[in-house]
């Protein structure tokens, strides 16, 4: 995505916003500097972030249906589409991972061939940590992410953090 220059100088500016505001999301960091959600994810300190090549987007996404309640986030043109539901089984068929949600969870059309990274992200804000996998395009933009649950306390549940930090191994046979 860039020159190494480049990345380290970015590096800088967003660690800088988050001392400044450690709940800043990767998506208002990208507005504030006019770059990709992904350029900033890329440019978190990397015991935030672990990547997978886009060819393992389906095997993730097979994984998340028995995991139970998240949030789904799609950004569009500025606007923000949440989605609180357990993730939906899906198929392959006619191009696309389709995905088929109950009632009142998520349905959709993905096309995994865009997706050229998956992103493992654990970040700490405020005294509690965010994860969320996110699926992003060669271009850098965030196609969607999947952010772990939580109870009506808030609190993450804790056997999907588990499971969060098991998909790597679970994916890439490590």
């Amino acid at each position: 995505m860039f020159e190494k220059i480049a990345l380290e100088s970015l590096k800088i500016k967003v660690a800088e916003m988050l001392a400044e505001n450690p709940a800043l999301h990767a998506v208002l960091i990208a507005q504030e500097l006019d770059i990709t959600e992904g350029e900033v994810i890329m440019a978190f300190p990397s015991e935030w972030v672990e990547t997978l090549p886009g060819e393992h987007a389906q095997a993730v996404l097979e994984t998340l249906p028995s995991w139970g309640p998240m949030t789904t986030i799609v950004h569009s043109m500025g606007s923000i589409f949440e989605i609180k539901a357990p993730f939906p089984k899906g198929k392959e068929a006619r191009g696309y991972y389709n995905l088929m949600g109950k009632e009142g969870e998520l349905h959709g059309h993905l096309r995994l061939d865009r997706v050229a990274q998956v992103v493992l992200v654990s970040k700490p804000s405020n005294g509690n940590a965010t994860y969320f996998i996110g699926f992003l395009a060669d271009n850098g933009e965030c196609i969607f992410k999947v952010y772990l649950g939580r109870d009506k306390q808030r609190q993450l549940f804790p056997e999907q953090i588990e499971q969060f930090k098991q998909l790597k191994q679970q994916i890439l046979g490590e």
